[in-house]
């Protein structure tokens, strides 16, 4: 997964940061698919970037989980869920890492100041807060590209996730009981357009060569044999509003997301 979004990335000249996740700790059913976890986890990412010189970007869903993530990754996520969580936000600052803050699908634009004032109260300036849709509840997201400008008012990057802004919580029932996330992968190109044009520093996206057989989030993957065409148009329309985006994130669903951002 890596090497072929590698690939796509430097032939089209983008900066690329992969990421994965060792664990979804916030999967909607019991039953889905969780991850390897963090120790087997942190193993993968670590060839990754062995392998393919590539920094790479996971998830911490705990304080104590911090430490041993800094040692690997580049990056450290926090989930949207957790946008507030100042023990952990805390925490992941003192690794002296990149801190890319999610915000939380129940949260305005503006929590996203005080979350990334924490960071660098904590000694740590290198944050940067992350668009992934508004719940309304219903089992749905709102894109709303009002969101990347105000988002600008935390004095740092501002990454857009397109395909976790496309989900519908809840919004698939399972075989066997329960349900799991559904979205919108055909709106995919209309909301990474949107955001682009807006002027975002960044993209994220979840990748898989197989979205219907994929792990994690299979309706909100964007299928690998169409990614170097939609990253090609993305672009161009950076180009044309005289933006370019300083990272493509591909995601890719192999470990519990497997991705590139």
């Amino acid at each position: 997964m890596a090497g072929y979004i590698k690939r796509v990335a430097t032939k089209l000249g983008l900066p690329l940061v992969f990421k994965s996740s060792f664990d979804k700790a916030n999967r909607t059913s019991s039953k889905s698919f969780r991850g390897p976890g963090m120790e087997e986890g942190l193993k993968i990412l670590e060839k990754v970037k062995m392998t393919h010189g590539l920094p790479v970007v996971t998830d911490v869903h705990e304080s104590w989980q911090c430490e041993a993530v800094g040692k690997v990754a580049d990056i450290i996520q926090i989930p949207a869920f957790l946008c507030r969580q100042t023990d952990l936000l805390v925490a992941a600052a003192k690794t002296g890492k990149i801190i890319n803050i999610k915000k939380g699908q129940m949260c305005a634009a503006s929590v996203m100041e005080n979350s990334a004032e924490k960071i660098r109260l904590a000694g740590n300036p290198n944050v940067m807060v992350c668009e992934r849709g508004t719940m309304h509840g219903y089992n749905d997201l709102i894109f709303d590209p009002r969101n990347l400008e105000w988002l600008r008012e935390a004095n740092c990057p501002v990454v857009a996730d397109i395909t976790h802004s496309l989900q519908q919580p809840a919004g698939r029932k399972l075989e066997g009981g329960g349900v799991a996330s559904g979205g919108l992968r055909e709106l995919i190109p209309c909301i990474a357009r949107t955001a682009v044009a807006a002027g975002v520093d960044g993209i994220f996206m979840e990748v898989h060569d197989d979205p219907l057989n994929a792990p994690v989030d299979g309706p909100t993957q964007w299928p690998f044999r169409h990614l170097e065409e939609l990253l090609e148009e993305l672009l161009a329309i950076a180009v044309c509003f005289s933006t370019p985006c300083d990272y493509a994130f591909a995601f890719t669903g192999k470990l519990a997301d497997a991705s590139g951002l």
